[in-house]
């Protein structure tokens, strides 16, 4: 007695909604990650420019801290004063001890004593790897 399989069958019972559900919720998770990464390159800081700047060749595990024309710090998109930039380069230091880097973003109107803060914080807290940004790239 040979045994008749329905093929169209199979087909029908499979539902395909909750596979379509995973692909949008991928999809709208890194989106919202990829906005997060460009959040802090995106600030308005006009930054001076250097002939011989060279650009990064790996990413390396650092804190952006960006400084508007006005001397205003922002570190992930807030607004700090220079206690709350020393205690977020504190906790920097806290969760990454051997090898965190800051990135200073100065805009190029500002005066440079809100960068020799920002270094000297970096120094009081323990970061010794810290660069200031020239044009875009790190020097």
């Amino acid at each position: 007695m040979a045994v008749k399989l329905k093929r169209g069958q199979a087909l029908g019972t499979l539902s395909l909604t909750p596979l379509i559900d995973v692909v949008f919720l991928l999809l709208i998770f890194f989106l919202v990650a990829t906005r997060f990464a460009q959040e802090d390159r995106e600030l308005d800081v006009v930054l001076p420019s250097a002939s011989e700047a060279r650009p990064l060749t790996v990413q390396p595990r650092e804190l952006f801290v960006n400084i508007d024309h006005q001397g205003n710090f922002f570190i992930d998109g807030k607004t700090l004063n220079g206690d709350e930039v020393e205690a977020v380069l504190r906790q920097a230091v806290a969760n990454n001890p051997v090898n965190q880097s800051v990135i200073i973003r100065a805009d190029k109107r500002v005066q440079l004593d809100y960068a020799v803060l920002v270094m000297n914080l970096c120094n009081k807290v323990g970061i010794l790897d810290y660069k200031l940004t020239i044009d875009g790239e790190t020097r």
